[in-house]
């Protein structure tokens, strides 16, 4: 995949664009409807399809008290999504104080400076200084310059638009089926694997714990997960998301138990996917008695994982008390 970063770099390119545009936050199904028109316009014309976006979201500099804590989907994991879907060009705008002021006419003329030939947006999609741009200026814009806009109406599901604001309380609710069906695919926390404080091997569990960032985490607890490593390699397991209360934790963290797994995973970055929440976080009175429940724990995977039709043998279990 192609990547630039800035407007005045598309021309070079010396390809016709078929371009989608937004945050898409997570890239739901509703952000891959509209990443859909750009890509079958570029199948049936030839040329580029690229999906145009913002870094760091644009909330959090035009009204930061108002933006959202947690992220569905980092840049890259962003990337490597519509990579996925067919997308050939990545263009990771970066948004400042600047740029918020730049009138939505003037993002359009120098968006325009390409050979662009599809402009695909939601048709709610709101852009420029005082979000002063919309589909009815993009229109005009079509119009007079000669290039289609596609705006695409919002993916409803059970009645309601989806929207990233949803996905994100579906995963704080801890129903990661709901998340899952508007997401098109499991939701999955990406994050490296850093040094802990080697309990876990202590107690004959070892785990990997891996750093969520700003990533929206479901509810705490031992969990069914599904991982997949830098490789591509895929592994089941337990994870515990916590402050591990037992032996005085004071930050959430996401750890990863790999049963049968004895390689060095440190600084290499896993994708964790929750496929069952197996029970909450809970002090122990010892930590002979938390010793005892892990290892309970690991056997209830086991026989969850029986029933769990999304996952396949073996791999990486996590826990959050190790």
């Amino acid at each position: 995949m192609l990547i630039r970063k800035r407007l005045e770099e598309l021309p070079a390119l010396g390809e016709r664009l078929h371009l989608a545009l937004g945050v898409f936050d997570g890239v739901h199904i509703g952000h891959q409807a509209v990443i859909s028109r750009a890509v079958e316009a570029a199948a049936r014309e030839g040329g580029l399809a690229g999906l145009v976006t913002f870094e760091p979201h644009p909330i959090r500099v035009i009204a930061p008290e108002k933006a959202p804590a947690s992220l569905l989907a980092m840049v890259e994991r962003k990337m490597e999504i519509v990579g996925a879907l067919g997308m050939g060009l990545f263009v990771p705008l970066h948004f400042d104080a600047e740029f918020a002021a730049m009138e939505a006419a003037e993002f359009v003329r120098r968006l325009l400076e390409a050979p662009v030939r599809t402009i695909a947006v939601g048709e709610d999609w709101r852009f420029g200084h005082g979000r002063g741009g919309d589909a009815a200026l993009l229109r005009a814009e079509s119009e007079r310059r000669g290039f289609r806009l596609e705006s695409v109406p919002p993916v409803m599901l059970d009645g309601d638009r989806i929207s990233s604001t949803r996905i994100r309380q579906a995963i704080r609710d801890g129903n990661l089926e709901d998340a899952a069906r508007m997401l098109g695919r499991p939701y999955s926390v990406r994050g490296e694997v850093v040094a802990g404080d080697q309990l876990g091997r202590m107690l004959g569990f070892p785990t990997a714990n891996v750093a969520t960032g700003e990533m929206q985490l479901p509810p705490d607890g031992v969990w069914a997960v599904r991982v997949r490593d830098e490789d591509g390699e895929v592994r089941e397991g337990l994870a515990n998301l916590g402050l591990r209360p037992t032996v005085g934790g004071t930050g959430r963290t996401l750890e990863v138990h790999l049963p049968g797994f004895s390689g060095d995973l440190y600084g290499r970055t896993l994708d964790v996917s929750f496929a069952k929440h197996l029970r909450p976080e809970r002090k122990f009175s010892s930590v002979e008695e938390l010793k005892a429940q892990i290892a309970r724990d690991v056997e209830d995977w086991r026989l969850e994982t029986g029933k769990i039709s999304n996952l396949r043998s073996g791999g990486l279990t996590g826990d959050t008390r190790s």
